[in-house]
């Protein structure tokens, strides 16, 4: 009778030993550092800051072929919660890819969730910025298990859409740059320094409104992959050129079901009209227009972008 009492005790003791190691090696995993992953293609980099208890959040940075680098604010995040950047194949610390193969929706968006596995991700928060954004969406209609909520900041769901709306945005520019861009873009003569010029007005009053220091602007261009941008989207951010140059993803927006908050900027190339029009086909969803900002709104109002992301994540985090 001693040795059967005495078996479910032990038992009991094994479950809790397995499962108490089990914890501690996913807990281990989201620690703070940085590391390589490998994925389809190459190894991506990635970085996790802070220890708090929340549900992670991974960041997905815009471009295609830009880099996490813009998105180091997000840190500030991790006194919450574990914060997750990582560099898309092509990009940033991750591996340069040379591929076109590798330069797609459907790549990218598998990506993600072999980043996801690696990092044993069994509940997450998706932050996705610009191109970002479209990778979230597609992610989730792929992958909906693992999601909890979603953040589309300064949203792009639409080629056509968004060169509408860069349309408008070049028309507000004096007559004279307006007629660059318009010779430039028939004659595909991208290169021309008078055209890159009107680009970077362009950038100055809908991009980033707050200038970077020098030493930004070079790490920001080093980690930038060029021809993962060009291939996949074009010249400028009003120019699309590239393979998405017909993706179109705003009817799928219905699908979503998790809590979702809209940001965009108040001078956003992400126009707050069409960010408040994609927030509609969603309902309960949440809209935030960051003042003073353009595109990267947290390089031109961090504290209040900070602000909207805390808050939607600490009141999800609640239910």
């Amino acid at each position: 009778m001693k040795l059967i009492s005495k078996r479910p005790s032990i038992i009991l003791i094994a479950i809790l030993s397995i499962s108490l190691f089990i914890s501690c090696k996913s807990e281990e995993k989201l620690k703070p550092g940085e590391g390589f992953i490998e994925v389809t293609g190459g190894k991506v980099w990635y970085r996790i800051f802070g220890n708090g208890d929340g549900t992670p959040l991974l960041a997905l940075h815009g471009g295609p072929g830009s880099s996490s680098f813009s998105m180091q604010p997000l840190k500030e995040l991790g006194k919450d919660r574990p914060v997750i950047l990582f560099d898309q194949l092509g990009s940033g610390k991750s591996d340069r890819i040379t591929d076109t193969t590798l330069m797609t929706v459907e790549h990218y968006t598998d990506e993600v969730e072999q980043v996801r596995k690696a990092l044993d991700l069994k509940e997450l928060y998706i932050y996705g910025h610009s191109w970002g954004t479209a990778l979230g969406l597609e992610y989730y209609l792929k992958y909906p298990s693992h999601v909890e909520g979603i953040i589309f900041s300064s949203p792009y769901f639409s080629t056509k859409r968004w060169i509408k709306d860069a349309d408008k945005l070049v028309a507000t520019l004096p007559d004279s740059i307006q007629k660059i861009i318009r010779k430039n873009e028939k004659d595909k003569t991208f290169s021309n320094q008078e055209y890159k010029d009107a680009v970077s007005l362009f950038y100055s009053k809908f991009l980033r409104r707050k200038e970077r220091s020098a030493s930004q602007k070079d790490t920001a261009s080093k980690m930038f992959g060029t021809n993962v941008y060009e291939y996949m989207w074009g010249p400028s951010e009003f120019t699309a050129t590239g393979t998405l140059l017909n993706y179109d993803r705003i009817e799928n927006l219905q699908e979503v079901t998790v809590p979702v908050l809209f940001m965009t900027g108040e001078y956003d190339e992400a126009r707050p009209e069409t960010v408040k029009y994609y927030q509609s086909l969603i309902p309960g969803s949440g809209y935030i227009e960051i003042s003073n900002a353009g595109h990267a709104t947290l390089n031109d109002n961090r504290e209040e972008t900070l602000k909207a992301i805390k808050e939607f994540l600490d009141k999800k985090d609640q239910q």
